[in-house]
């Protein structure tokens, strides 16, 4: 009931905050709950798993040499007969050790089964195994599935709680239009008997004259009525009677007319049915103050149709009425392991530099760990590779953020930052292979780091051949460890970029030989997991260019960074990109002469921030963005990193600082970025930007 409470309240209530008001189920039959973990996973997902176990303690008995186990409580639905017999057979096939009698002690006061035990026996060993190998230890599936709206639905605990208060809302007001209906036709039935009172000496002559309660009827019907209580009851309430207390299907030639009231079959027959008692001039009294509470409880019943403020804090007042009556004390015990303390909780929170490199190795080394330095210098090794691998993608995320890992054959898998093995600065990290079930011949080529998934944010993709896609976050909130189908490609292409969006951004993609288009986010439409998607940049039929990266902005208060294969690069001002419609062949973005060779990545940037650039041969440099000089788009950029015999540049990822409140109020999920100072680089406010993946 709390629950349901908060969430009347709050409909934005979280998950984790109702589990604080509902940690765990009750059953009637006590026992103790054996750690949350499967629990709140139930909670989250609408699918876990709830460890109960008997309540027992021990005893000394004989002299005081042996003891025994006493079980006072059991798992609910666990029969104590079949569990008896099951620790006897266990006994007597020697498969449970240390047990000497078994017997049931059980009164009408409660449970009490008494299993004694071997001189010299540890009376905890022999409980374990009891846990182990019988019913003292039960486990219940949860499996939230309910019909919503006549379909089967797997539903967490928020979305249960909000399925049952619109449940209640619909009962609510389906209980006032009952009350509304039926309070409408008694104040009608009273207006007739108004009507009688008011003229009783010609009813009682008509009915005397009639020859039977048909023509009686009939009589009734036939004439308009005079009546002064009658027209005085329905002044009181707007005269005329209001059409608002008429009952709902009643002819407009019914009620109260210029020349007087016309009774309807049921007034009528109210009439033929009242007992001579009522006639007596004290009914009228009693008619009049009925007829009054009749009016006041229907314009009750419409304020509360027509006020959902006042249905839910009826719905309020009935679940606090239910927690009055039925509530008790909690009877299950909750009793939280170690194995409630899940691995986030242990991992400090930072920002890590999470590296894939072509060969398809992975690892993870703090932020922290590299130092600002000045552009064109000779940055320092981040990874210890084989000649013919090199870095491919780099990005910087939080720890306990989650990992989308899109492969090139266009499924995705699912790994936690702190679930990246950490590397030193010469260590190549570990096989990709060994973490995901790989195919032959897949790779990862895009990942995308998210805080939480919900329903008001979107991946972006796009593909080498110049596909985008857009497909809603929470559609990849539940992959499988076999990876799930995120987007549809067509053969020979593959993913090179993916971004968290809300709807509003501007998408830009870069070509190999350096040109870019951008368009709005909105022409393209919400997709499912297997859909291909739309052209997003023309390129030439012979295959001579691909879309190597893309990024997406919110508006145009950053400039974009854009880096060659020979380590040269420039800002250029985002408003230099001119808004077109997607699929065009795209502008210049920057001149791919045989000094800067191809277009190798492009970021959104602000002066204040820096960038990661990292070579093939796995020298990795920090950088200030404030001095890399600003070009135009023509212009062909200058030194970004010095570059060794026989290296390319393979990639940039502009560096994003994040603080400890992600998420706590920004009105983003959890995807915008916020300011905080980390280690030497003292980094100011990053923007708004979502994390860029290249």
């Amino acid at each position: 009931m709390d629950a349901c409470l908060q969430y009347l309240h709050n409909p934005r209530c979280t998950v984790e905050d109702l589990i604080k008001l509902v940690p765990a189920p009750d059953f009637p039959t006590a026992g103790i709950i054996y750690g949350v973990s499967g629990v709140h996973e139930g909670y989250r997902t609408g699918r876990g798993r709830v460890v109960i176990r008997a309540r027992t303690h021990f005893e000394e008995i004989g002299r005081g040499d042996r003891q025994a186990v006493i079980v006072d409580e059991l798992p609910y639905q666990v029969n104590k007969k079949s569990l008896l017999e099951r620790i006897a057979e266990l006994v007597t096939e020697k498969r449970l050790e240390g047990v000497s009698d078994i017997r049931d002690e059980s009164d009408k006061e409660g449970i009490r089964v008494v299993i004694e035990l071997k001189r010299g026996e540890m009376p905890e060993v022999v409980l374990n195994n009891l846990f182990k190998m019988t019913q003292l230890e039960d486990s219940f599936g949860m499996n939230m599935v309910a019909l919503v709206d006549g379909q089967p639905k797997l539903l967490n605990l928020r979305e249960l709680i909000a399925a049952f208060i619109a449940h209640r809302r619909e009962v609510v007001t389906r209980r006032t239009v009952f009350d509304l209906r039926k309070a409408r036709e008694r104040g009608h039935i009273l207006e007739g008997l108004a009507v009688a009172l008011s003229n009783v000496d010609e009813v009682i002559e008509l009915i005397k004259r009639a020859p039977s309660p048909a023509e009686a009827k009939q009589g009734l019907l036939a004439r308009a009525w005079p009546s002064a209580l009658v027209t005085e009851m329905l002044d009181r309430v707007g005269g005329g009677g209001a059409t608002q207390f008429r009952p709902e299907g009643l002819a407009a030639e019914f009620g109260l007319k210029p020349e007087g009231y016309r009774l309807s079959e049921e007034q009528a027959q109210a009439i033929l049915d009242l007992r001579l008692q009522r006639l007596t001039g004290l009914e009228q009294d009693k008619i009049r103050d009925e007829y009054r509470e009749v009016m006041a409880a229907i314009a009750d019943l419409l304020d509360i149709l027509a006020q959902p403020a006042r249905i839910t804090a009826i719905i309020a007042g009935e679940l606090q009425a239910i927690k009055a009556e039925f509530g008790d004390a909690r009877r299950s015990e909750i009793v939280t392991t170690t194995e409630d303390i899940s691995l986030e909780d242990l991992i400090a929170p930072q920002d890590m530099v999470v590296t894939f490199s072509h060969g398809g190795y992975v690892k993870s080394q703090p932020l922290a760990d590299y130092r600002a330095q000045r552009r064109g210098g000779r940055g320092r090794q981040a990874a210890a590779i084989k000649e013919d691998d090199f870095i491919e993608q780099l990005f910087v995320a939080h720890s306990h953020d989650y990992l989308l890992c899109f492969s090139n054959r266009g499924r995705l898998y699912w790994l936690r930052v702190f679930e990246v093995p950490q590397g030193s600065h010469t260590s190549k990290g570990r096989p990709v292979i060994n973490m995901f079930p790989l195919e032959d011949g897949e790779k990862i080529t895009a990942v995308v780091p998210v805080r939480e998934f919900d329903e008001n944010h979107f991946v972006f993709m796009a593909t080498a051949r110049g596909t985008v896609k857009k497909t809603p976050l929470s559609d990849f909130s539940r992959p499988r460890p076999s990876g799930i189908i995120a987007v549809g490609l067509d053969e020979g292409d593959y993913l090179v970029g993916a971004a968290l969006t809300d709807g509003s951004y501007d998408v830009m993609l870069f070509s190999s030989e350096g040109k870019a288009v951008r368009f709005a986010e909105d022409e393209v439409r919400q997709m499912g997991r297997q859909a291909t998607g739309v052209r997003g940049m023309r390129l030439p039929d012979d295959g001579s260019q691909r879309v190597v990266c893309m990024v997406v902005a919110k508006d145009e208060s950053k400039a974009v960074l854009t880096a060659t294969e020979n380590g040269y690069g420039k800002r250029t001002p985002i408003s230099e990109y001119t808004r077109h419609g997607r699929g065009g062949l795209g502008m210049i973005a920057i001149q791919t002469t045989e000094r800067n060779g191809a277009l190798v990545g492009a970021v959104l940037v602000d002066v204040s921030e820096e960038v990661m650039l990292i070579s093939t041969g796995g020298v990795l440099i920090r950088t200030r963005v404030e001095q890399i000089r600003e070009q135009g788009r023509s212009t062909q950029g200058v030194t970004l990193i010095a570059l060794g015999e026989g290296e390319k540049l393979a990639g940039l990822e502009q560096i994003v600082e994040r603080d400890e409140e992600l998420g706590n109020g920004n009105g983003n999920g959890g995807h915008a970025e916020a300011a905080a100072d980390v280690g030497e680089a003292g980094v100011p406010p990053a923007g708004d930007e979502p994390p860029q993946v290249h």
